[in-house]
């Protein structure tokens, strides 16, 4: 069996030696490196604050304020504290239970129970007492107990991980999104004085009969073609910066567009440290969690499989009982009652057998999720590597567009001032090159956004939360 097997390395806390044993676990190896591009370094992860690579004061400041005040992050946290105090309840099943009791009773036993002539009896006192239970744990029933919980504190220790990367990722990503949208609002601005210049060129040639009101017309309608996307900007960056908001805790309109400045596009062009893919089994938050869960699941078999012994508990009491509560403390007055106990189930319509047959299959199905998981971490790695390689060179390509862009349209105005060629050149040069600038900034803010997709794949470079700290 898989369990026989899977049990002993699940036994080791929080599992992180796992990595060194992925052979016992998984159904295929581990490639032994990534598949590299040239913006690719085989380093050791880092525990440093990935977003900080892009040097930018104001997303450290924005994410700082989001793992403060994100209610998801709260969320976490709560769980966190949940599965803490579960421990402590678990772990309240090696003490005894302790009650105490006080009372007045009146009783009347009928005396026609024993025969028809017999008086009937009448009782009352008073009785001050207390009880205990305890069961004691010589088979390790409650042991087994307290391992499954911890096991799922880790587990929700490592949803706080992801819940954090998550964060970090989607909240740099937005913030990418806001920078891309203000340079091409910026670059929209830039084009409309160009055109309106050329606007102004085709109306002196009119007047002096020189060209026809066809080339001003022209000239207007791409004027107001670029004029026309300043408000669909404008509206991107409002909801750009009301999700900013919403991720740092803020309701929408608390923050400005203006607060956030219009700072230009971070590096994008960087090494980055995927590290081997084995790390990936240390680093990243949803294979450690589904790691943690391996190891509940174990500890749910071992509290199965305690089902099949016996339990030893010890019971008693002791107090004082009296007619009269003046004499509840007498001599005569004391009562007191201990029983040990051993019981063990013999049948139980093969009850446990099939609660021992479930917890096993459940760990076995929470290895195949592990390997899957494994997989799907590798797949998406490889993938956002590979996606990030490709922008960029698309941007390097982009810039020559650009650049053979602005030389057509400065030689086309040249040719149309003196006459040499028709307006349409002149058309088709600015729509060129506001279209190639634009696509052009899209590349630079997908090249950031897949680096952050990179980041976000291998794990992050988070501060592990420690409740303990």
């Amino acid at each position: 069996m898989i369990y026989k097997l899977l049990v002993p390395l699940l036994m080791f806390p929080f599992l992180h030696s796992f990595a060194q044993n992925e052979t016992k676990w998984m159904r295929d190896s581990l490639p032994e490196m990534w598949q590299m591009t040239p913006q690719s370094a085989q380093t050791l992860p880092t525990d440093d604050a990935w977003w900080q690579s892009f040097n930018d004061p104001m997303l450290d400041s924005l994410i700082s304020k989001a793992v403060a005040n994100n209610y998801n992050v709260a969320s976490a946290i709560k769980r966190i504290e949940m599965a803490r105090k579960a421990i402590n309840e678990a772990k309240a099943g090696y003490f005894p239970t302790i009650n105490l009791n006080g009372g007045w009773t009146k009783h009347r036993q009928a005396g026609a129970m024993e025969g028809a002539s017999m008086p009937s009896v009448n009782s009352s006192y008073f009785s001050l007492g207390a009880s205990m239970q305890w069961e004691i744990d010589v088979f390790g029933r409650v042991r087994e107990g307290v391992k499954v919980k911890k096991a799922a504190f880790n587990v929700s220790r490592m949803d706080y991980d992801a819940v954090i990367v998550s964060l970090c990722a989607n909240l740099a990503t937005a913030y990418m999104n806001l920078r891309v949208a203000q340079k091409q609002l910026e670059v929209a601005k830039a084009h409309i004085e160009s055109q309106q210049h050329i606007e102004k060129i085709t109306i002196a040639r009119f007047e002096a009969e020189l060209a026809s009101m066809l080339d001003v017309t022209q000239a207007r309608i791409v004027l107001y073609n670029t004029e026309s996307s300043v408000p669909s900007l404008e509206s991107q960056i409002k909801t750009l910066t009301n999700s900013i908001a919403i991720l740092t805790g803020e309701y929408p309109g608390n923050l400005s567009a203006g607060w956030l400045g219009e700072n230009a596009l971070p590096e994008f062009n960087q090494t980055v440290g995927v590290g081997v893919p084995a790390d990936l089994l240390r680093r990243r938050p949803d294979i450690v969690e589904a790691e943690m869960a391996l190891a509940q699941y174990a500890a749910m078999v071992g509290v199965a499989k305690k089902d099949f012994l016996p339990t030893l508990s010890l019971s008693g009491e002791i107090g004082t009982s009296a007619h009269k509560a003046g004499d509840l403390f007498s001599k005569n007055s004391l009562t007191y009652s201990v029983a040990p106990q051993l019981s063990w189930t013999i049948f139980d319509g093969l009850a446990r057998n099939y609660r021992t047959a479930e917890a096993k299959l459940q760990l076995e199905a929470a290895v195949d999720s592990y390997n899957l998981t494994v997989m799907n971490a590798v797949g998406e790695v490889d993938d956002a590597l590979s996606q990030y390689e490709a922008v960029l060179k698309s941007i390097d390509l982009q810039k020559r567009v650009v650049e053979q862009s602005e030389k057509s349209l400065t030689l086309s105005v040249d040719l149309y001032k003196a006459g040499l060629t028709a307006f349409s050149n002149v058309v088709d040069g600015q729509m060129n090159w506001l279209e190639s600038q634009n696509e052009l900034v899209a590349l630079e803010g997908r090249a950031l956004t897949s680096l952050i997709s990179i980041y976000q794949a291998l794990g992050g470079g988070w501060q592990s939360f420690n409740p303990a700290d």
